[in-house]
């Protein structure tokens, strides 16, 4: 079968485009047959990974950033269907490039083509909202207004845009009522964010579900109120450890679930790996597909490691 790179040209404001010629380059080198198909538009990723998954390409490649990646997989699910996973390589050319990071998966071009060449993979779970996909990490709360600030800054780049947008985020201080229901628990009352985790970063900077493993079958959910943006911005620091101190702090909890369900009383922005839904959500239903999609890895890679 032939390969399929789909290229997000718009990730990491335009630079992905620059940086596919190296990429390109790395792949012909290796002498990995492919062809491409270029994202036009919002939504258009998804179009041409369904097409591509219907006409039998694999691997399909996500050159592009977390969203790139988490839209690709929408294609192919909406294609395959849950129960026949389907191989996905990464070129990271976004942002934060948060999945690549999470699943210790090299920047350097040059090697992330010899892995692609290699042809080796391991499943990875999928998460699940609202029959919507995801990779990485989706939420609703505080992380998606966030998300919407930054997708409106126009003075900063790169990483650095995640940090300024929290920090105008907490200061606005905005409070959702929920009600939330999972196999082993409920919480009703005020709500800060809900984060929940296929793997443990985000945004370039947050450990917002620091226990999330994306080879365990779970999702790892984060349910926050704190009623000051000062003491939101307390913990501002502490979501930056990867060793999750903040899930200590009064106020936060941590969940492992297969499912999570949200109902608000005031509707909030949700998103997927950092895409907004269109419209804001009054209720919200999360599972996980165990194995959903085979990715791409180094030769020695093992889950052991």
């Amino acid at each position: 079968m032939r390969a399929k790179v789909i290229l997000n040209p718009y990730a990491d404001r335009w630079r992905a485009q620059k940086k596919w010629v190296k990429a390109k380059k790395a792949l012909l080198n290796t002498d990995f047959s492919f062809d491409v198909d270029i994202s036009r538009f919002p939504g258009h990723t998804i179009e041409l990974a369904y097409h591509a998954a219907l006409n039998d390409y694999s691997p399909i490649i996500a050159a592009g950033g977390d969203g790139t990646i988490g839209e690709i997989v929408n294609g192919i699910m909406k294609a395959k269907g849950e129960h026949h996973p389907h191989t996905v390589g990464i070129i990271p050319l976004g942002t934060a490039n948060d999945l690549a990071w999470n699943l210790k998966l090299p920047y350097d071009l040059d090697k992330t083509a010899k892995i692609i060449a290699g042809g080796k993979s391991i499943a990875l779970d999928v998460g699940k909202a609202n029959g919507r996909y995801f990779v990485n990490n989706s939420a609703l709360g505080l992380e998606p207004f966030v998300s919407d600030i930054q997708h409106n800054m126009k003075y900063f780049r790169g990483v650095p845009r995640y940090l300024v947008a929290a920090i105008m985020g907490i200061a606005r201080n905005p409070v959702w009522e929920a009600s939330i229901k999972w196999e082993t628990g409920s919480y009703d009352g005020p709500l800060t964010l809900l984060s929940v985790g296929n793997a443990p970063r985000t945004g370039g900077f947050f450990y917002m579900a620091p226990h999330a493993d994306p080879h365990d079958g779970k999702l790892s959910a984060v349910i926050a109120y704190r009623r000051s943006a000062l003491s939101i911005l307390s913990l501002l620091p502490k979501t930056m450890s990867p060793k999750g101190t903040f899930l200590q702090e009064k106020g936060i909890q941590g969940v492992d679930t297969n499912h999570i369900n949200i109902e608000l009383k005031n509707p909030s922005p949700a998103h997927c790996d950092g895409d907004l839904f269109s419209s804001l959500v009054s209720s919200l239903a999360y599972s996980i597909v165990p194995k959903a999609v085979n990715i791409l890895y180094p030769q020695d890679f093992s889950v052991d490691n």
